[in-house]
């Protein structure tokens, strides 16, 4: 089995992963097709209202062969399971947990667990995870802290996510040890 079940090869395909959460299933085809319209070819949903499991389901059946889904916020062990279900691309955790950690890895789905601190990140190796969530970026240091994990940590590659904006996404992107970005402003 690979790392994170090639969670690097994901990430490096698509440098800027816009995060969405939807309110509703009418609003899939207009924002799917700006996406696509800006060539931006992959898409987090967040798990952050009810729709979001039909709105998972929705782009995959039928988006799925022109964008790759991701879903986010997933922080319990059914989230995983229904993930599987609705065979996503890939999943994100805005945080680390040793409970979901034997799940993710056998969900045979492309993973990214978050971290925010030096311990976060310790605990993550233990799995011998290599690629990470850095969330929330603006709260703990931003694109300084990254430099100093760069430097602490040479080997690992990095998503931040987190209060990252069209103007300074860049700024992250221009960072060795980052592999990709996530953000709201892309919608």
């Amino acid at each position: 089995m690979t790392k994170q079940n090639n969670i690097r090869e994901v990430l490096a395909k698509h440098p800027v992963i816009p995060v969405v959460t939807f309110s509703n299933l009418e609003e899939v085809d207009a924002k799917i097709e700006v996406l696509l319209r800006n060539n931006v070819k992959c898409i987090e949903i967040t798990l952050r209202t009810p729709v979001a499991y039909d709105v998972i389901q929705k782009v995959k059946e039928n988006y799925g062969s022109e964008i790759t889904v991701g879903m986010g916020t997933v922080v319990m062990e059914a989230q995983i399971r229904k993930a599987i279900e609705l065979q996503v691309d890939f999943m994100v955790s805005p945080g680390l947990h040793g409970g979901l950690a034997e799940q993710l890895m056998e969900s045979k789905i492309a993973f990214i667990p978050g971290v925010a601190t030096p311990s976060d990140i310790i605990t993550g190796l233990q799995y011998e995870w290599d690629t990470f969530k850095f969330f929330p970026a603006f709260l703990f240091g931003g694109v300084e802290a990254l430099k100093t994990y760069g430097q602490v940590f040479p080997n690992l590659k990095f998503c931040p996510t987190g209060g990252l904006t069209e103007a300074t996404y860049r700024d992250y992107l221009a960072l060795e040890n980052v592999i990709s970005v996530g953000g709201s402003w892309l919608k």
